[in-house]
């Protein structure tokens, strides 16, 4: 069969890899001059498998009041007049109830361990790297109240035979030595030791030059305009370089996927979530992270990359701005210069914006649309790269007309529909 992918960041590079291993013939339309050059770019570097939970959690509603007051706030919101801004709001706060909150992790894990499954099966058959480490994701509390309260949520896990840690302040310098230089309070942490980390960026393109050898075709500096449905059925894609037919299409074109759909009457509630990240060159191996971490009071993450080290955070409802204010940047340097502050040099950071693509309950949409021939891998939030290989994976499953490597209820299109 011939399938397009639309869309060259990891997702849609991964997607190609996989339908190409199952026999399709792939080609991948990206708008920019090579992969990943838009969200999966700059991004935190982390494959948190086992720390996959929605940001659409209980407390969310009354930490986004106090997070208001704060000068240095992990959220923003700026409210539009797009009706489509106010029903994803609406829709998120929805899945700030309990009931809600443990359903989407169920569904994040699932998909998320299995993704971590296929990525290292992936890495053992290729041999790729991409600055990887193996070495886990530490959760850094700065008070004994939160960290009590992330201890009593990650006791979820234990059902699921996911291995954590609870650490005190000595266990985290432990993990990471390099905390001891810091002069802010840490309480304590959870250490999840099977997550790893690396260049989300590198990997991308290394697996895009690794399919492209393949047989997979790439077409760069190309635009999709309009799909074309007939039928019932996808017909071809329209470029601002022509049309491209195929028999299958799969949109993986992150935050700008519900532009594609929404003149065919798929309404996708996918939003864009603006995330920032500066990187700084090592100065000092030992006063450095050797791994990750995320400082859970700011939600800040800070990743270890070869002779690199990746501060990313913030979540920004602002529409499709990649504009980076001073205010953004101010608060990544702030907590890397408190937890780390003899590690690197911060005064020739390179700063960059992403729009991560965010659905109201955290969770991505994988699988058909009512159209037949035209299929969504999009909306995975802040684990784009975490859930990259199993999602592209269960994508080629289902356009072989396999059984998936999961259970899919709970992540395809059907939950919004009605």
């Amino acid at each position: 069969m011939k399938v397009i992918v639309l869309g060259g960041g990891v997702v849609g590079v991964a997607s190609a890899y996989y339908l190409h291993q199952a026999g399709h013939e792939v080609l991948v339309v990206e708008r920019e001059t090579g992969p990943a050059l838009e969200t999966s770019f700059a991004n935190a570097g982390q494959v948190s498998w086992s720390y996959a939970t929605p940001w659409m959690s209980p407390e969310v509603p009354w930490n986004a009041v106090k997070w208001m007051f704060r000068r240095y706030s992990p959220l923003r919101l700026r409210p539009r007049l797009d009706p489509a801004w106010w029903r994803w709001a609406w829709r998120a706060l929805g899945n700030c109830r309990r009931a809600r909150f443990l359903a989407n992790r169920e569904r994040m894990l699932r998909l998320a361990r299995y993704s971590h499954s296929c990525l290292r099966q992936l890495r053992e058959a290729t041999g790729i790297h991409y600055d990887e480490r193996m070495l886990g994701t530490l959760q850094l509390f700065r008070d004994a109240r939160a960290l009590d309260a992330a201890v009593r949520a990650a006791r979820v896990l234990d059902d699921g035979g996911i291995e954590y840690r609870v650490l005190d302040r000595a266990g985290c310098l432990r993990v990471e030595p390099g905390l001891a230089q810091t002069g802010a309070a840490i309480a304590g942490g959870i250490h999840y030791p099977a997550d790893e980390t690396g260049d989300c960026h590198k990997f991308t393109g290394s697996l895009a030059s690794l399919a492209e050898q393949a047989g997979v075709a790439f077409r760069y500096r190309t635009t999709v305009t309009h799909l074309n449905v007939e039928g019932g059925r996808f017909n071809y894609a329209l470029t601002d370089k022509g049309r491209l037919e195929a028999e299958a299409c799969v949109v993986a074109a992150g935050s700008y996927s519900p532009l594609l759909l929404r003149p065919l009457g798929i309404d996708l509630p996918v939003h864009p979530l603006k995330g920032y990240s500066a990187t700084v060159m090592l100065t000092d191996e030992a006063a450095a992270p050797v791994s990750t971490l995320t400082d859970e009071r700011y939600k800040v993450g800070i990743t270890r990359m070869g002779e690199r080290i990746r501060i990313a955070g913030i979540a920004e409802l602002d529409g499709y701005s990649l504009s980076i204010p001073p205010a953004r940047t101010r608060l990544l340097m702030h907590v890397f210069r408190q937890l780390f502050p003899q590690a690197a040099d911060t005064e020739r950071a390179v700063f960059w914006s992403g729009l991560r693509p965010m659905t109201p309950d955290n969770t991505p949409v994988i699988g058909p649309t009512p159209i037949r021939g035209l299929y969504l891998n999009t909306g995975h939030g802040t684990l784009g790269w975490t859930m990259s290989c199993g999602s592209g994976r269960l994508i080629a499953d289902l356009l072989s007309g396999r059984d998936p490597g999961i259970d899919l209820s709970g992540l395809t299109l059907d939950r919004y529909r009605g």
